[in-house]
């Protein structure tokens, strides 16, 4: 059996995805309901205490898989009654105590919130405890932890709390759509909402390109993903899904390449733009720096653009690893490019959904961008391209880039900008570890994305940023 997602949770969210597309590309979406015991047919439960629970839960992803709760603007939802399995969070004190005389745990509290009982062993109360950390840092045994919850652990911007009922709850107000929660929660209580619906919606009235052409945009990351066919089979499962054609979102890397290299050397100082995330989190937390922020629109909406441009009728499609460009696509100054995005995970459900075995297809081509371009996927991808396209374009600048692997060292390099403090003139933010191709809507993460990504830019019949531009000419 062919084994197409990381983990188990992924797979349960396949399939409530499989079986809602299912039902929509036969116009039978008032048979909804019945998902959940499509997919817990038995008295049996699997993950749960019982299979009532188990369909409950199932039928809250059902209403996020159809586009979720309209009232909230952001793309990550929590699935309330999912979130009770993990134990309360907090400072607490393990069996390590030894119950020392020295106490240094209940001086350096200044809420008094350590105690200690009969045997000299400290406890903390809990409605005392600021959670400050001072404790732990100062126990000579270690003894002391931060039991942190996994998806407040993969939230390094801290906009997951945990509520009064014991469920994880959402700071849309910091909340950067990165989606990391997402993959890092391991019951699977909270998930981005889908557009699924969205894009079957939009294939159905194309009629095979009748009414209008559906591009398939598609981010290179994908050179890491569905590695049990070929890259070739995928282009061609997209095209009997409906498609008209697909374009790869590197062509739209490889313009932005040319654009930033411009504007950096015309400002001196810039921060790139491909990374919705990373945009919204310098808009969100570092204020001050928006001005830095690349006017050149991300890869996906500047192809995006020129697609619309070129065929004022046509209708576009992203399909990619990343959470966040949900949320960009409803932009103001995305929407009229982009109509709506899928992840990969969508993506193989709507093959299985329409039967579509993508092993069994004949290659199809997908060849329109450079080297450079493609090579945006990977963390440090993007610098390579601005430095080749100074080159290219014979613009005298020295590049002295800084490129952030995830999100914390994104916040160390702006708080250094912010300081005056750092020694670049390029911040390449990427919200995920690795880049895009850790992005959480990827099928799987591996250890040779990078280099699969490295070999698909190597295989690009364009070998400069001005070779890919000239073909759109």
């Amino acid at each position: 059996m062919i084994k197409k997602f990381d983990t188990k949770v992924q797979l349960l969210k396949y399939k409530v995805l499989r079986e809602v597309a299912r039902l929509a590309w036969n116009d039978k979406l008032e048979d909804i309901l019945d998902i959940p015991k499509t997919i817990v047919p038995g008295k049996v439960p699997e993950m749960r205490c019982c299979v009532y629970k188990e369909r409950a839960i199932l039928a809250e992803r059902v209403k996020l898989a159809m586009g979720g709760d309209k009232s909230n603007p952001n793309v990550i939802e929590v699935i309330d009654i999912a979130c009770d399995e993990c134990p309360a969070a907090g400072y607490e004190v393990t069996d390590s105590c030894r119950g020392c005389l020295a106490h240094r745990c209940a001086e350096v509290c200044k809420r008094g919130a350590i105690y200690f009982d009969h045997n000299h062993v400290a406890h903390i109360d809990k409605s005392k405890c600021v959670e400050c950390g001072q404790c732990a840092k100062v126990c000579p045994f270690t003894a002391i932890i931060n039991r942190k919850r996994p998806c407040q652990n993969a939230c390094k911007i801290k906009a997951i709390s945990i509520n009064s009922d014991n469920a994880a709850c959402i700071d849309n107000n910091k909340c950067i759509a990165c989606g990391a929660c997402v993959y890092q929660c391991p019951f699977g209580a909270i998930m981005d909402k889908s557009y699924i619906l969205e894009a079957i919606d939009l294939l159905k009235k194309s009629e095979g390109g009748k009414n209008f052409k559906l591009y398939a945009i598609v981010a290179p990351s994908v050179s890491s993903q569905f590695t049990y066919a070929k890259l070739g089979q995928v282009v061609t499962g997209l095209k009997q899904l409906g498609f008209h054609t697909v374009v790869e979102a590197a062509l739209g890397a490889d313009m932005v390449a040319q654009g930033e290299s411009k504007e950096l050397a015309e400002k001196g100082f810039l921060t790139s733009s491909c990374c919705p995330a990373f945009v919204d989190y310098i808009k969100k937390t570092f204020p001050d720096l928006t001005t830095f922020i690349s006017h050149n629109l991300s890869p996906m909406a500047t192809i995006a653009k020129w697609i619309k441009e070129t065929t004022p009728d046509a209708k576009t499609i992203f399909i990619g690893p990343c959470t966040a460009k949900k949320a960009e696509v409803r932009l103001d100054t995305v929407k009229p490019y982009v109509d709506t995005a899928l992840t990969f995970e969508e993506l193989q459900a709507l093959f299985d959904s329409k039967d579509i075995d993508i092993t069994t297809l004949e290659e199809g081509v997908l060849d329109n961008a450079s080297y450079f371009g493609r090579i945006f996927a990977r963390c440090g991808g993007l610098a390579d391209a601005v430095q080749e396209g100074l080159k290219e374009q014979g613009i005298d600048f020295e590049l002295k880039p800084v490129s952030c692997d995830g999100i914390e060292e994104c916040r160390m390099a702006l708080l250094k900008k912010s300081k005056n403090a750092l020694d670049a003139n390029f911040i390449e933010g990427m919200a995920c570890i690795s880049g895009c191709i850790g992005g959480p809507g990827c099928l799987t993460h591996g250890e040779k994305d990078k280099a699969q990504v490295d070999a698909y830019g190597r295989e690009a019949m364009e070998k400069t940023i001005g070779d890919a531009i000239s073909m759109l000419k």
